[in-house]
Parts: structure tokens; sequence; C-alpha cells
């Protein structure tokens, strides 16, 4: 059975590489691993595959970083070659990037099975394109892997056939319990000068919050209150480095002593840095889960967040960009009356072995 598993930008990484694992194990089934390169940049893309031990790629489609309809029509010319050639009988796409959409279309076009990995997820906010992508796949898509009950919910809602709907858990929590060990031996700590618990984490990469310079000016101003009572540090996506410099707000960066900016980083060196943080700040939606697992306070900078069991069930808390609701919860946290918050159903480690077995039910 030739399975074709479809990788573009960090957070697809993260969720194949426990589902490779699986695959090694089964002999029933050919693993094809197909690399867009929509994320091109070494921490962001090839420094995952060595530290999360997944194969190198059969095919890397090489992409690379295009406006959102360039990007996706390049990955359909050069994905629709490569099906064609590799013939598979499964194509598996995971989350919501542009890479899932445009090989799901290319799938759906030539008559290919698609799998979806996180299906269900839900923001209702159509200005994200991620919320374009996750909805338009799970409409190609003959296998649904929900990751919660809210993604059931919502596909169910959307006239999904439910025996098409698998809850089979969170298949980023099984990477992280895989490099459990690997991830508590890190010494990012002392790499940055930081004490466990006397610091934040802070990212920011959506376009609705970096792209404005007067939202951008907000959120710095929000990190300029509280790097004034606790150490943070911040990861830097590219994107944000580079509206940083176009907005001309690097001396304001530069400012702030408590702020240590970074290049992005590794995935063991950062799972460790949130495990070890007294809380995270952020506007990614994966962040917001290995938060949850790990029982680390999560303060989204959205309006809305498409995991709601993270908020419901977990650590998170959605309290978009107003300065006022930010300190509020930060203030909850320095004090230690912040909610606990538990895991949510399924998010044990093992949601890659029931993908497993359920695709090669399907496929027999």
């Amino acid at each position: 059975m030739r399975v074709m598993l479809v990788v573009g930008a960090r957070p697809n990484f993260i969720k194949v590489a426990p589902l490779m694992e699986e695959f090694k194990r089964n002999p029933k089934i050919e693993p094809i691993l197909v690399h867009t390169g929509q994320h091109y940049d070494f921490e962001l893309s090839k420094s995952f595959f060595d530290d999360l031990e997944i194969p190198e790629p059969k095919i890397n489609l090489e992409v690379g970083s295009h406006p959102y309809k360039e990007q996706i029509s390049r990955i359909m010319q050069r994905f629709e070659l490569v099906v064609l050639k590799e013939k598979p009988e499964l194509i598996i796409v995971f989350g919501d990037v542009n890479s899932t959409l445009g090989c799901s279309v290319v799938a759906s076009k030539l008559g290919i099975k698609i799998a979806h990995v996180e299906a269900g997820l839900r923001s209702f906010n159509w200005t994200m394109p991620e919320e374009i992508n996750r909805v338009v796949t799970d409409r190609f898509s003959d296998i649904l892997f929900t990751t919660e009950k809210s993604g059931n919910e919502n596909l169910i809602r959307e006239c999904t056939d439910k025996s098409n709907i698998y809850f089979v858990g969170n298949i980023m929590i099984d990477a992280l319990v895989n490099n459990l060990e690997k991830i508590k031996k890190n010494k990012v700590l002392e790499e940055f000068g930081l004490k466990s618990k006397e610091y934040c984490v802070v990212t920011l990469h959506r376009p609705e919050n970096v792209d404005n310079k007067e939202k951008l000016c907000k959120l710095l101003g929000m990190l300029e209150g509280i790097q004034s009572e606790i150490n943070i540090l911040f990861p830097m996506h590219p994107r944000t480095a580079k509206r940083i410099k176009e907005f001309k707000l690097t001396d304001r960066i530069q400012e702030m002593k408590n702020l240590k900016v970074k290049e992005p980083i590794s995935y063991p060196r950062f799972v460790k840095a949130v495990m070890d943080s007294k809380f995270v700040m952020t506007d990614s939606g994966g962040i917001q889960e290995e938060s949850t697992f790990l029982g680390v306070p999560c303060l989204t900078l959205r309006e809305e967040t498409e995991r709601p069991s993270t908020v419901e069930i977990g650590t998170n808390s959605v309290i978009g960009t107003d300065k006022n609701k930010v300190m509020k919860e930060f203030e909850k946290i320095m004090k230690g009356t912040y909610k606990k918050g538990g895991v949510p159903e399924l998010w044990d480690g093992r949601t890659s072995q029931r993908i497993l077995k359920i695709i090669v039910e399907s496929l027999e």
C-alpha cells in the first residue's frame, strides 16, 4: 500500500514524525514522504527533520516562499506530476497550511483518497487563510481524523458523513511524548541565561498581528509592560522580524532590557523553553495545545481559537490584543490565581497508533 504523506511547514513536521515512526513497524504500508518546501528556513524546516528523526523526504517540491495564491499554484503544479508518477493509494495531509489545501485539491481531482489529520477545527474567522484551507480540505477528504470533540461537531454540522469521521486525539502530543526525555535534557535555559518559572515565552507571526504597524506597536506596548516585571524569551519568526525592520521598530525592541529576542529555535529547545516558563503569550495554534498538555498558562493574542478544548479544559485563555485584558490575566498568573486546567481526551501519545489502524483497515 503506497501512502503519500505531505508536509510543508513546522506544524506538519511535528505531526508527521510519530506517524512515520508507526509506519516503520507495519510492512503493509510503503510511506512516501513529500516536502513541498513551503518553509525553507533551516530552523523552520531541516532542523525539525533532524530533531524529530524524520526520514529524509523522498521528494522535495522546493516551492519556497511566495504570495498565497502563487505558492498554492506552484504546489499544485508540482505535486500533480509527483502523484501521477508515484501513484499512491492514499494521500495524507496535515493541519491547515497552504500545502494542505493545494495537495488535497490535486488528490481530489485525480480521484485519490485523502486523509486529513487534524480535521474539523474551526475559528469561524474567514479572514484567516488557515480557515479557508482547513474547511476546503475537509470537504475533499475521505477520512477525517479529529483532535477534539468540537472537530466532530463542526464536521457533522457541515453535513459530513459520520462514518468518515474518526476522533483519534492529538498527534502533536504524540511527538511531544515521544521526545520528552530529549526535551528535558535540553540546555536552552542555560544557553539564554534564564531560570525556570522566571520568564515567559512569546511568539507572534500571524499577518493580522504583525502586518499592521498600529497593531504591532500595540503588542510591543504590552511586551514593554510585561518585561518590566519578568524576562521575556521571544524567538522571532522571520515574518515578524521583517515587519519590525520595515516599520522601523528595531530601536523600540532594543530598548526593552528584559526582552531576549532570538532566531527561531529548534523543536526540543522550544518545547523545553515552554515547559519551564511561567506562561506563554502566542498567536499560534499548536502552542496552545502544547502548553495545555504541559500545564503551562497560555494567553492567546487573538479574538478566537479553533482549539476550544484548550480553553474549556486546558490552560489557554483567548484575550485578543487588549492591553487591559492581557495585564489582568498576567496579574493572575503572577499571583498564582490563574486557572490550573487539564488535558483533553485522547491527548495521550497514542494518536498515531489509532490513525495507522484506521488507515490499514480503510485500504484493505
